[in-house]
């Protein structure tokens, strides 16, 4: 176990959006005697964060941010963050008994620039999946509503109010969407990158995961996929797609599926949050066309750089109302440098209901 702490583990960082397809891809991959996935380890997300904690803190936040940041401020942090995720990673796999580590966090959309500088030759496997599917399931699995409870979308109506008074896990879910995947999508020239499309692992599982194991250095002839294989390391944990432990084939029916579990209206609403020009740069024209039959407008890009801009401001309030902002935008945005966001929320509310405002003038002039 000693000589094993002592190299830099093989890790392969596993990206796609919450209800991609991630953990259903993550368990193929490990049914190889070379590979553990962990359910989530959420472990760059955690260092990236370091320094800051709960304002609740009795030692007071902003002075362990401070003084960690000063002390830090000495040396190479992402030296430090390396060393410290390589001897978790390496512990891990000393323990499973396996080669290659994948991570795979769904979340790490928010934080690919640190990903990159603390482990900039690891591969990625990035997962793309049709988000008219993406947004079926977050309504069927986690109830995120893609609707108010008037007849008008949610994403139109009340914006600015709803992400004030609903949970932050909702508007979460649909930042997603919003910011997560552009900033996904762009991760595909890449070098190391592998890509996966949803669709296609589904219907040919045994092509797509041989490709996968191949361009990790794996013996494609290592997985067998007659069966699924049992996915009991996840009944332990919290993350994770509990629905896989209810499977024990691969379903192709959740390719469709998103037909007609969305309303005309809730597919609107992914249009306009995702863009119409976004959806055909990742291959969904044929999807695209269906919303549009159904009678889904294409709107521009305008409307969608509005509500990407609005939930930027959303996740800069959600960031300061957890302790303060970084110098740089975990959203993949700009941040607002002109003013402290902490300082002035109710500046940061007015911009997000003014922005609200212009994008219903729009809608309504279209």
């Amino acid at each position: 176990m000693s000589g094993r702490l002592g190299r830099s583990p093989e890790v392969c960082f596993l990206l796609g959006l919450p209800r991609s397809g991630t953990t259903l891809l993550a368990h193929l991959l490990q049914l190889h005697p070379d590979i553990v996935a962990p359910p989530e380890p959420w472990l760059m997300l955690a260092l990236e964060a370091f320094g800051k904690v709960d304002r609740r803190h009795p030692a007071g936040s902003s002075l362990i941010e401070a003084a960690t940041s000063e002390f830090l401020g000495r040396i190479d942090r992402k030296i430090v963050s390396r060393a410290f995720a390589d001897a978790a990673y390496n512990q891990y796999l000393a323990e499973a008994g396996k080669r290659i580590i994948i991570d795979k966090t769904p979340r790490y959309w928010t934080v690919l620039d640190f990903v990159e500088s603390v482990y900039p030759e690891a591969p990625h496997i990035l997962l793309m999946r049709n988000p008219y599917a993406i947004a079926a399931s977050l309504k069927s699995t986690w109830g995120i509503p893609l609707r108010a409870e008037s007849s008008r979308p949610v994403s139109v109506s009340s914006l600015a109010e709803l992400m004030l008074r609903l949970p932050d896990g909702i508007i979460s879910s649909l930042a997603d969407l919003v910011l997560g995947l552009p900033r996904l999508a762009a991760q595909r020239t890449r070098r190391q990158t592998h890509l996966v499309r949803y669709e296609l692992l589904v219907a040919h599982p045994d092509e797509e995961i041989q490709r996968l194991l191949a361009g990790l250095g794996c013996d494609p002839g290592g997985v067998a996929l007659a069966s699924m294989g049992r996915a009991d390391y996840l009944q332990s944990s919290s993350f994770g797609d509990r629905k896989i432990l209810e499977r024990n084939a691969i379903d192709e029916s959740s390719v469709k599926s998103w037909q007609s579990q969305l309303s005309v209206e809730e597919m609107q609403t992914v249009t306009d949050l995702v863009g119409a020009e976004l959806l055909l740069d990742l291959g969904y024209e044929q999807e695209l066309l269906h919303a549009q039959k159904a009678g889904v407008l294409d709107r521009g890009r305008e409307v969608t750089e509005l509500y990407r801009r609005m939930f930027r401001t959303w996740w800069d309030l959600r960031s300061a109302k957890a302790g303060g902002l970084s110098s740089s935008s975990h959203a993949g945005g700009p941040v607002h440098t002109s003013w402290n966001i902490s300082e002035n929320r109710d500046v940061a509310i007015e911009m997000l209901r003014g922005e609200v405002a212009r994008l219903e003038q729009i809608l309504s002039i279209s």
